[in-house]
């Protein structure tokens, strides 16, 4: 091979790399879940998701309406979360939780799938609390499904996403980030298997531990060997993380 190729060859690399990293910064919610958040941490996240990008921001339902007034005029979405993290609240809390948020302008809903009832078998409140949620987001508002994978065998991992999916889930989500076990590439596999074999249009969300390029790339990959070049966009994929973007923009600087 010429120096001259080699170098061609190499310039063609940087240039994939960056733009992955470019379309996987455009997929991320960047997230402020933690329990020592502020108001003027709140502000830098939507700052930084406004300044590059990002799909969403998700954050504590009481910083909702602060984030809407803040990223008014751009593309970025408003997520938050409910029956978080445990999965263990009451239906009508959960419901309040809900409304108020919607209330507060968000545009995307994670509620946590009530999973230590379903891994102890009971689907039916398991399942009427998802639809309930459901059924109070109007579109074009999405319901994303935490299935808390990491407390799942993969069976219960399968049937959980099924029974999301089949209640009208908009996205699936692996994880709160709360537990020892999050986000994992074999739960994503079968939670994608599932999205696959559903004749209407379902995303995922990976979620929790997720810090490098080269995670992203590997549940990037992941999709497409099993939904197909081009289909993580938006409205089919995120990545629910906090410390990505800034690996991400350290690749788009620095692409090798």
């Amino acid at each position: 091979m010429t120096r001259t190729a080699s170098l061609r060859d190499d310039e063609v690399l940087m240039k994939t790399s960056a733009g992955t990293a470019h379309h996987a910064i455009s997929l991320i919610d960047l997230t402020d879940l933690s329990d020592d958040r502020t108001s003027s941490g709140i502000d830098a996240l939507c700052k930084r998701a406004a300044e590059y990008g990002t799909a969403a921001v998700c954050v504590w339902p009481e910083y909702v309406a602060r984030c809407v007034d803040l990223l008014a005029g751009t593309d970025v979405a408003v997520a938050t979360v409910v029956n978080f993290p445990m999965g263990n609240e009451q239906i009508g809390v959960v419901l309040d939780q809900t409304l108020t948020a919607l209330s507060d302008g968000a545009n995307e809903i994670d509620v946590v799938l009530p999973y230590k009832m379903f891994r102890n078998g009971d689907v039916k409140p398991t399942a009427s609390l998802i639809e309930a949620v459901g059924d109070i987001i109007a579109p074009p508002g999405v319901l994303k499904v935490i299935l808390e994978t990491g407390e799942l065998d993969n069976e219960a991992i399968r049937s959980a996403a099924e029974l999301a999916v089949g209640l009208g889930a908009d996205f699936i989500k692996t994880s709160t980030g709360k537990t020892d076990v999050s986000a994992t590439l074999g739960a994503a596999r079968i939670m994608l298997e599932v999205i696959a074999a559903t004749d209407h249009t379902v995303g995922i969300k990976p979620s929790g531990g997720i810090r490098s390029f080269n995670d992203a790339v590997d549940y990037l990959d992941l999709a497409e060997e099993v939904m197909g070049s081009d289909w993580a966009t938006r409205s089919t994929f995120r990545f629910g993380a906090s410390g990505l973007l800034d690996a991400l923009l350290a690749k788009v600087s620095n692409p090798d």
